[in-house]
């Protein structure tokens, strides 16, 4: 239904000299959005309240609303053109006036948890690209034709952001950075189980692809698919998902993304997670479950590393003791690494691979082929643990979808199906889940030096180790010798 909207959009974007990419896409098409959800948003509250035989407070005021400027309409519901501004008066106005007066209400919200403080901070960090006040006015004509007044439209909407955020991971070398797979990230919401009640977190955001994927299962009744009651969907809406992140433009696609997938304030806090001390993290603040992919390969300052008792410049493993701190006792998580973390001799490495053992058990090791990441070109694990009970056993299972993964055959749902059915077994019976590609490791057995968690199969054999080259050489010397006395033998009796 809206797919070619989608379409016309980008090739408006395209056109115009301020975007150059697909980054430059999403981020311009999202404040567009957000403002079209908004006021749709506010006109249905609107309708509702005077049902009601109420009068619904409108947060943005009239001049400013999408309605007024974006979209204005003539008595005939159409599409008024005498009024609409365009070109140079358009810029002026969104440039001079509505961005000045959006980023405004930061200052003036109560809290960070409110719609209007979301709306001060997404327009405090965005600014209009689009040069063209011709292709601007082209572009909010098309945004104007999206709805969000129906599931089924929402529903819609979601899925082509989606795409968007996938095309915007696939266009960049750090593709992981903004989109991890879909289907991994089911896998590992079923491993994990979350329930209402609950609540979720994720301190490297992203595009909110773990949130919305959680909000997504739970919404549907979870592993059992209960029917939700009024206070479940009250639950799930407010109480259940925080998030953090730090960069601007995954800031405003990870709102946008949850907010086109149902959650109408999303709990978004923009923030540099690893300039939080551990030390000032209480009870509180602590999560049920954790679902992340945080950043690998980074190099954080000493000032920000002064804030762990494990002080490294890795980003990822400095994240992976901020998750630690930040699960209750009997939380549980799954957190995506590189799967070097598990074999890496230098001392941070082995003290929190320590950390981990001894204070959560590592029940479950998911390793990852390499392509499942487009465009990130490192290979990753999946760890799964629970806080507060030392590691006895972990059980590894070693992905092998059996082909080369790229754009044209991404990672999919029955790539994982095994994975998830075998895990469920795994846990109560290692025997039972123990096959050609996944096997358990009892701790008692690892190095207690190292504590190293290499991905070893056990069940294939080892490739024969390659020879050193000098072998080789005395190898071919030794047969070559043997050609010539063969070959003396036979002149012999020539």
């Amino acid at each position: 239904m809206f797919e070619q909207v989608f379409k016309n959009v980008d090739d408006i974007f395209h056109k115009d000299a301020g975007c150059s990419s697909e980054l430059d896409y999403t981020e311009q098409s999202s404040w567009m959005l957000f403002l079209k959800y908004l006021d749709d948003l506010e006109y249905t509250k609107s309708q509702e309240a005077e049902m009601m035989m109420e009068t619904y407070d409108y947060i943005i005021d009239e001049e400013y609303r999408w309605s007024n400027w974006a979209a204005p309409k003539n008595a005939e519901g159409k599409f008024d053109h005498n009024n609409a501004l365009t070109g140079d008066d358009l810029m002026d106005f969104v440039d001079g006036q509505l961005f000045p007066y959006l980023k405004g209400f930061k200052q003036r919200a109560d809290n960070a948890n409110t719609i209007e403080y979301k709306i001060g901070e997404i327009f405090s960090e965005i600014k209009n690209k689009i040069q063209s006040g011709y292709s601007l006015r082209d572009a909010l004509e098309k945004i104007d034709s999206l709805r969000f007044r129906s599931q089924q439209e929402k529903h819609e909407l979601s899925h082509l952001y989606e795409a968007k955020i996938k095309n915007m991971g696939n266009a960049g070398r750090n593709g992981g950075e903004y989109y991890t797979p879909r289907p991994l990230i089911r896998a590992m919401i079923d491993v994990v189980q979350p329930k209402i009640g609950e609540t979720i977190y994720d301190g490297a955001a992203g595009s909110a692809g773990f949130l919305c994927e959680a909000f997504d299962y739970l919404r549907q009744g979870g592993r059992d698919k209960t029917r939700l009651s009024t206070t479940d969907l009250a639950t799930l809406q407010n109480d259940t998902f925080y998030a953090k992140e730090k960069k601007s433009l995954a800031y405003v696609i990870a709102i946008m993304n949850m907010i086109l997938h149902g959650i109408e304030a999303p709990n978004v806090l923009h923030t540099n997670t690893l300039s939080e001390n551990l030390q000032d993290i209480q009870p509180s603040n602590q999560h049920s479950i954790i679902l992340a992919n945080p950043p690998f390969g980074g190099k954080e300052r000493k000032e920000v590393q002064e804030n762990f008792p494990i002080q490294t410049g890795e980003t990822a493993f400095l994240f992976l003791q901020h998750f630690i701190k930040m699960l209750k006792p009997g939380g549980r998580a799954a957190v995506v690494i590189k799967n070097t973390f598990l074999s890496n001799t230098d001392n941070a490495a082995i003290a929190l691979r320590k950390e981990l053992l001894e204070n959560c058990n590592l029940h479950t090791v998911l390793d990852c082929p390499g392509g499942t990441f487009l465009g990130a070109g490192v290979k990753t694990v999946v760890l799964f643990f629970t806080k507060g009970e030392p590691t006895l056993n972990t059980w590894f299972y070693e992905l092998n979808v059996g082909r080369n993964m790229g754009k044209t055959n991404p990672l999919n749902d029955k790539d994982l199906a095994e994975f998830v059915e075998l895990q469920k077994v795994a846990v109560s019976n290692a025997e039972k889940g123990e096959t050609e590609k996944s096997w358990s490791l009892p701790i008692s057995d690892i190095d207690q030096a190292t504590y190293d968690l290499s991905v070893k199969n056990p069940n294939v054999e080892e490739a024969a180790p390659l020879r050193e080259p000098k072998v080789i050489i005395d190898d071919i010397i030794a047969l070559d010798k043997e050609s010539e006395a063969i070959l003396a033998k036979i002149q012999e009796l020539l």
